[in-house]
């Protein structure tokens, strides 16, 4: 019986997620000093505490929670840490606020690479300070081997609205104008060439990418806003297809308007995928009055990320939750919803 006996764990370090690191022991205590607390450098953070203490926030506030599941963990032009830290700035961008604070929640999985993990910390870190935002808290968990995904992230975001304006789906009118940020289909076709293992003759790259600043931005310069919408999971179509529904307009947009890179274009015709479908990370669509449309796009252009931004359409009166696409070859065709996903696990 004695001889059966076998220490689960060695005093030596450990290169891989074990699930003592989330027993709450030793292990744990060294994870969050070894990588997280290395890293995460808040002076608010209090990795001894159960909460933070925020500094009183003048105006109103805006909160987001997402959750990130994306394979590979690392891709072209970012990773999951990185992409985690920008898609939740981001949709605090879409109401207008401007972010300053964020949680992260991680469940790690049995055997993840204590490399790995140290380096999407890092990228989050990065990230943040790349957009001006503190992370504050967070939490861990470990799953045994098999029940994740490497790992999961969840943030969530605090930002304040510093301006009167409601930026949502129901301020949008008829004869609105529809402006673009740039270019489709990076983000999308970059995870499926890394998951897949496809090369093509130019590295494609994800357009994953902080928006708040292009929007905080318009907003200094008086451009009334009435909605915006990141276009992650199912792109620029599905997007438009939920604001209309909300709204309860028409929409009608100008293929020959939408800019999709040439070889975004030809790998969406060899994988049998509408650009118009696939997933953004740095990309959102603006509705606003037509006085202010040359004067928002010439602020928009002004950032590297805006460069290509382009009016795309217009609204209409009647036909609620119509999204039409006036095509290049001639006609007009109804963009609607997908039946299905056309790439799981892509954010």
């Amino acid at each position: 019986m004695t001889d059966s006996l076998v220490c689960p764990l060695s005093l030596s370090h450990h290169e891989h997620i074990l699930l003592a690191h989330g027993g709450g022991g030793r292990l744990m205590q060294n994870l969050i000093r070894d990588v997280f607390s290395k890293h995460f450098r808040s002076p608010l953070r209090s990795p001894e505490h159960d909460s933070v203490v925020l500094p009183h926030l003048n105006g109103r506030l805006a909160f987001t929670t997402d959750s990130y599941v994306i394979r590979p963990l690392f891709f072209p032009g970012g990773d999951i840490g990185r992409l985690s830290v920008f898609g939740t700035v981001n949709d605090l961008a879409m109401s207008g606020a401007r972010p300053l604070y964020l949680s992260v929640g991680m469940i790690l999985e049995e055997g993840l690479s204590l490399h790995s993990l140290e380096k999407i910390v890092k990228s989050m870190q990065d990230a943040a300070d790349l957009c001006g935002v503190e992370i504050v808290t967070g939490d861990t968990k470990v799953v045994e081997r098999g029940k994740g995904d490497g790992i999961f992230i969840n943030t969530s975001g605090l930002g304040v609205i510093e301006h009167a304006l409601d930026i949502e789906p129901r301020r949008i009118l008829p004869g609105d104008v529809i402006l673009l940020s740039g270019d489709l289909g990076r983000h999308g076709v970059a995870i499926m060439a890394a998951r897949e293992g496809l090369e093509f003759e130019t590295s494609i790259e994800s357009d994953c990418a902080p928006l708040h600043r292009m929007v905080l931005d318009l907003l200094e310069a008086g451009i009334e806003l009435h909605c915006l919408r990141d276009l992650t999971r199912g792109g620029l179509a599905s997007a438009l297809n939920e604001i209309s529904s909300t709204a309860g307009v028409s929409l009608i947009v100008q293929e020959n308007a939408i800019r999709v890179p040439s070889q975004v274009r030809a790998a969406c015709e060899m994988l049998g995928l509408d650009p118009l479908y696939v997933a953004n990370e740095g990309r959102f669509v603006a509705f606003l009055p037509e006085h202010d449309a040359e004067r928002a796009l010439e602020i928009l252009r002004k950032h590297e990320d805006g460069e290509t931004a382009e009016r795309i359409g217009s609204v209409q009166a009647g036909c609620a939750g119509q999204v039409i696409l006036d095509a290049k070859l001639g006609g007009l065709r109804v963009l609607d919803l997908l039946s299905g996903e056309q790439l799981p696990r892509i954010c």
